[in-house]
């Protein structure tokens, strides 16, 4: 009698196990069922349909963040009332060949619409050689040529890429266009208009402060330091000691000579 109710208590004990297998076995499936509904998820939200329509906020947020060294500007017709004047800093020396360059350029990639005149800043001066007087050009800013243009990334890039060319100059990495009294300066002083008739200056090679002797003229052999200078009048006012005081004697530039 003992072995036939060990053997009954055996098998109770085996189906209480397995009653708490069981047990546990739905706890995990409610737990799995809490899981899924607390996310809100279904069959159909499992699925790749209209995945791409789901917008990316990382793109968003690149495309803002996204740095361009100019502002892209759109152009109907010639552009020409959107043109602006912008300096580019160029090898020295070869300023009129680099400008013939870029306006090669500018027609090869049929840019012209958006450029104007390209043009090394110059004026008019008047040099004496061998005692005859001519007017030349001098350069303004030796090292720089100046460009009507739209700025855009088609021309921006155009001009960075052409060899000779540095950069555009500008504050922060953008390019800055010329100011209306800056164009007026130097691209005016570039193309006189003949109806002005400013009176063209006189190439003078002295500066202020240099020691110069006077090889012409009643103060011939008299030393002295370059005092100012006249380029409307290629003059100079050179001061010479005489009988122990500094004296002004003002001279044609030519009547002069570096020591």
């Amino acid at each position: 009698m003992s072995n036939g109710r060990s053997a009954s208590a055996e098998v109770g004990a085996v189906q209480s196990d397995d009653s708490s297998l069981e047990v546990d076995v739905s706890d995990e499936d409610e737990t799995a069922g809490l899981d899924r509904s607390d996310v809100g998820m279904n069959d159909a939200d499992l699925s790749n349909e209209g995945v791409e329509d789901i917008a990316d906020p990382f793109d968003e947020v690149d495309a803002e963040d996204e740095v361009s060294p100019i502002e892209e500007t759109s152009v109907d017709g010639d552009g020409e009332d959107l043109r602006r004047w912008y300096i580019l800093k160029v090898q020295s020396n070869r300023e009129k060949s680099i400008c013939e360059a870029l306006a090669r350029r500018v027609k090869i990639e049929g840019l012209d619409r958006f450029f104007g005149e390209i043009m090394v800043p110059t004026e008019d001066v008047a040099e004496y050689k061998n005692g005859k007087r001519q007017v030349v050009k001098r350069k303004l800013y030796p090292g720089y040529v100046v460009a009507n243009m739209v700025l855009n990334e088609e021309t921006w890039f155009l001009v960075r890429e052409t060899p000779g060319i540095g950069d555009f100059t500008g504050a922060a990495g953008k390019p800055t266009p010329m100011l209306p009294e800056e164009v007026d300066r130097t691209v005016k002083s570039a193309s006189p208009d003949e109806e002005d008739g400013e009176t063209i200056k006189t190439a003078i090679p002295f500066e202020t402060g240099d020691r110069v002797r006077i090889k012409d003229g009643t103060f011939g052999n008299f030393e002295g330091d370059v005092d100012s200078l006249d380029e409307a009048n290629g003059r100079i006012t050179v001061m010479i000691n005489i009988f122990g005081r500094s004296t002004p004697v003002e001279l044609e530039h030519w009547q002069v000579e570096a020591i």
